[in-house]
Parts: C-alpha cells; sequence; structure tokens
C-alpha cells in the first residue's frame, strides 16, 4: 500500500497525516510536533510499523487456520497415512507460536 505524508504549520505545531495514494482516503493516525520533519519522520516511521504490524498478524492468522485444519484433519487420517497425527500438530503449533511471537516483538516497537 502506498501513502501520501501532508504536513501543515497551525499556530506554530505542524501537523502531519497520511492518505492513500490509491483513494485519497486519510490512514492512520494523526501526528503533531514542533517541526515539520520531527511530525513526516514520525508518521513515517508508524506507517513502516503498521506494515510490518499487518503482514506479521496476517502470518498469524494463516498459521491458526493451517494449526486448526491440522487437528480437524487428524480426526479423519489413518494410522497408517506417513506422519503421525501428533507430529503434524506438533509441527503446526511450533509454526502458531514461532508467529505469535514475531507479531509480540512488532507491536513491542510500536512508534509512540
Amino acid at each position: 500500500m502506498s501513502f501520501r505524508i501532508h504536513a501543515t504549520g497551525r499556530s506554530g505545531q505542524w501537523v502531519a497525516h497520511a492518505e492513500r495514494i490509491e483513494t485519497g482516503d486519510r490512514f492512520g493516525l494523526e501526528c503533531v510536533g514542533e517541526s515539520e520533519a520531527d511530525v513526516v519522520g514520525r508518521l513515517a516511521r508508524w506507517l513502516e510499523w503498521q506494515g510490518e504490524h499487518e503482514t506479521a498478524l496476517g502470518v498469524l492468522q494463516a498459521a491458526e487456520r493451517a494449526y486448526h485444519r491440522t487437528v480437524a484433519d487428524a480426526a479423519f487420517t489413518s494410522p497408517d497415512s506417513g506422519a503421525s497425527a501428533p507430529e503434524l500438530r506438533s509441527e503446526a503449533l511450533e509454526l502458531l507460536e514461532a508467529a505469535r511471537i514475531r507479531l509480540d516483538e512488532i507491536r513491542a516497537r510500536k512508534p509512540s
């Protein structure tokens, strides 16, 4: 997704907001600060973080769906069909946990 950042001076302070290039709709938060460089930089960092967060959340949701499919499929899998249900469940759970940890790491870096 692409954005355009607009910054304007108001009463001795600068205000910045982002718009989606495709639609012109506002997106995200509004930053207020003492200089144009400050507000544009803060908003750009937040937009970058937001993109990382959105991607990591999507990966977590996909891992959750895969885990649930693995659990459901185990009910219909015969014991001689290759990898065991507990092994498959364990692998899916490891991927799910890794995705959760990654999302938590990204959330901990949320710009203020």
